[in-house]
């Protein structure tokens, strides 16, 4: 998908009043907000037709996506809106969807369409972009995450393991790509979860504004501390690879990151809290030295606890070495072990 900007790509109904959005062809009515985070805005959105042959009008809509299931049955959506206040951020927002145009699996979050504009009301932005998605009404996975938690309640080892294996096999596109991707900023808070009733929950990684091409060769002091920079900005703290804190001046950083953030997220599935923040709240001291010496320590669990296979699982992905940290094939092979052996 280019990304083109037009006053009329994208325009609130501002004379109505109504909260309708319009994304090159197609109308939407604002339903209520779902979230907002720095200078984005997510809303539920239902698809309003423009003629009476809604059917039809809904198949041309849906010539537009790549899988044609993405079409939902009764017009509902998310709306991101970004507003820009800078040509940085406008071509970070450009990237972020040239970046999602090349990803195509069922854990990944499609971008189903998209429009930039320019601001029309002179105030402090200059553009606003509106990012239409699939919509998932269940939360993120550290919603659910948090829920259990005041409930001290926990997922089943087998639910944590499927859930699990859906970010594997979303990474794994995204790492098998030529060159590979690593999305940089996996974490609790970037996976949807759709609850289904006969099958574990539905899990699917969000939000690629962070994800860069995974291979980069450091050869000096200024290539590492830019990386470091880079990674405080754009990579969450508790879940940044230990590589992206203390760059040495002569390495070559992977998708491995992917792999440490991986691990964590896997640990905070099982506990609701990810491993590094527990280990400081419980001995004190400083997060990027915890993270640095890989720190972990297990909190209380479930009664029965979680097997011990996934304390070593957790473990085996961090590892502060990148170079000995494994790869995401190795990753998905030992999870499926590990269900075939928990769902027996």
């Amino acid at each position: 998908m280019g990304c083109s900007i037009s006053g009329l790509n994208a325009l609130y109904d501002a004379v109505n009043g109504n909260g309708d959005v319009w994304i090159n062809d197609n109308r939407f009515r604002i339903i209520r907000q779902l979230g907002e985070g720095g200078f984005a805005y997510v809303y539920l959105v239902k698809q309003i037709h423009n003629n009476t042959d809604s059917t039809s009008s809904s198949g041309d809509f849906g010539k537009k996506f790549k899988d044609p299931s993405h079409v939902s049955d009764d017009g509902s959506y998310a709306v991101k809106k970004v507003l820009i206040q800078s040509d940085e951020q406008l071509e970070l927002v450009r990237e972020e969807i040239r970046v999602s145009s090349l990803f195509s699996h069922p854990n990944l979050l499609p971008l189903l369409d998209h429009a930039i504009i320019a601001a029309a009301d002179g105030g402090s932005w200059n553009h606003e972009a509106y990012l239409l998605f699939p919509v998932h009404l269940d939360g993120t996975l550290l919603d659910n995450a948090n829920a259990k938690k005041a409930k001290k309640e926990f997922f089943s080892t087998i639910d944590v393991l499927h859930i699990f294996r859906q970010l594997c096999a979303g990474l794994k596109h995204m790492h098998s790509l030529d060159p590979p991707y690593a999305h940089n900023d996996v974490k609790p808070g970037n996976v949807l979860i759709t609850h289904r009733k006969r099958d574990p929950p539905l899990a699917i990684l969000m939000d690629f504004g962070s994800a860069r091409p995974a291979r980069k060769e450091i050869r000096s002091r200024s290539e590492a501390l830019q990386l470091q920079e880079w990674a405080a900005e754009h990579c969450s703290a508790p879940f940044r690879a230990p590589e992206l804190w203390d760059c040495p001046s002569h390495t070559d950083i992977d998708e491995r990151t992917d792999i440490w953030s991986l691990g964590c997220t896997l640990y905070a599935t099982m506990y609701g809290v990810s491993p590094f923040e527990y280990a400081v709240g419980e001995s004190g001291g400083n997060l990027q030295l915890a993270i640095v010496n890989a720190q972990i320590k297990w909190p209380p669990g479930p009664n029965p606890p979680y097997p011990e296979a996934l304390h070593q699982f957790i473990s085996w992905m961090l590892q502060p070495q990148a170079a000995v940290r494994p790869r995401i094939d190795d990753i998905i092979i030992h999870v499926d072990k590990l269900i075939s052996k928990f769902s027996s």
